[in-house]
């Protein structure tokens, strides 16, 4: 099996793709650290409810500083840290009771997985201009920052392990990007090396391009090569959903969905609304949809609409207790 680092951008990481000039963080900048350091002022602090106390995760003696309070002067410095690591910014306002729970919550998180991660905190009233880049409406919100690129992860409170089952996400975004690095207990970031299999690289080299086709392309010929190479499967799988969105406007979405919702037994609506909500994260909803619709209808279209859900549960991750449910509840209907 070749190495995590192969993997195509997950779904999720469309938002990731089409980011790309929509957030200007260039009026934000100032000038960078020295490339290979942790930013300066990175003592665990942030809003009351929220410090990091000795011998709270993140701020243990001798430990990597995985807590930074942003300033405009570093904020910079954590832009260019996200091509080494991926760098969490909370953003948080004295006046919502929320904010301080939500920054100890990933304080403790982030900490957790041992230096992969950066969690920024950022006080919107004292930085009003951060709110602005990332197009924030409310506090608190988590904006991911991967390669120079934000990446929305979710707006007010978030149980642990949801917050979790999204670091994951990133984690696997990041790798997709060639963003392995995490930081020693100096804070420096040490990318560790990652070197792809010939097409594996080649369909990672197409994705950077938006080539999903000639990234499908390289896939299959991996998996001619080698039928078990399940990261090949998985990677198939993602870069040809992401090709099926990619000419989907907007508007042809709620089209799209409102046939959906008048013609349940229309294939075509059922797969395209199905590839929107894996896209965006409503995995749950995308494959009971499917499972639903394999369960009412008989023939071809049953078969289209099952081989369908198998490529949603390579997409998905085959590990993820969603697939499973899905996994037993095709169980069902089909037998």
């Amino acid at each position: 099996m070749s190495s995590p680092a192969s993997r195509p951008v997950p779904p999720a990481a469309a938002n990731l793709l089409n980011l790309r000039g929509a957030v200007d963080l260039s009026s934000l900048k100032r000038p960078a650290a020295p490339s290979g350091t942790a930013p300066s002022g990175t003592s665990p602090s942030g809003p009351p409810a929220g410090e990091a106390q000795e011998g709270q995760p993140g701020a243990a003696a001798g430990g990597p500083e995985l807590k930074v309070n942003v300033t405009e002067a570093n904020f910079q410095q954590l832009v260019e840290l996200s091509a080494q690591v991926p760098v969490v910014f909370a953003l948080w306002a004295s006046y919502s009771p929320e904010s301080g729970r939500m920054v100890e919550t990933l304080d403790r998180i982030v900490a957790s997985y041992g230096g992969r991660l950066v969690l920024g905190a950022a006080d919107i009233e004292a930085f009003p201009q951060l709110a602005q880049a990332f197009q924030v409406q409310a506090v608190p919100t988590a904006v991911a920052v991967l390669k120079g690129q934000p990446v929305p992860l979710f707006q007010g409170s978030a149980e642990e392990q949801q917050v979790r089952s999204l670091f994951d996400e990133l984690l696997k975004v990041a790798a997709a990007n060639g963003v392995t690095g995490s930081l020693d207990a100096g804070g420096a970031a040490e990318q560790e090396p990652a070197p792809l299999p010939p097409l594996h690289q080649a369909a990672y080299d197409a994705i950077e391009a938006g080539d999903y086709a000639a990234a499908a392309e390289a896939y299959r010929q991996a998996l001619k090569e080698m039928p078990s190479d399940h990261e090949a499967k998985a990677g198939l799988a993602q870069v040809e959903l992401m090709d099926r969105l990619q000419s989907v406007s907007a508007q042809d979405s709620e089209a799209l969905r409102t046939l959906a919702a008048n013609e349940p037994d229309n294939l075509e609506a059922q797969l395209g609304v199905a590839d929107l909500d894996v896209a965006g994260g409503h995995v749950e909803d995308a494959l009971n949809r499917l499972v639903a619709f394999i369960g009412r209808n008989f023939g071809p279209e049953r078969e289209t609409a099952r081989v369908r859900l198998l490529e949603l549960f390579e997409v998905v991750g085959a590990g993820d207790g969603r697939v499973a449910k899905a996994r037993q509840a095709l169980a069902r209907v089909l037998f």
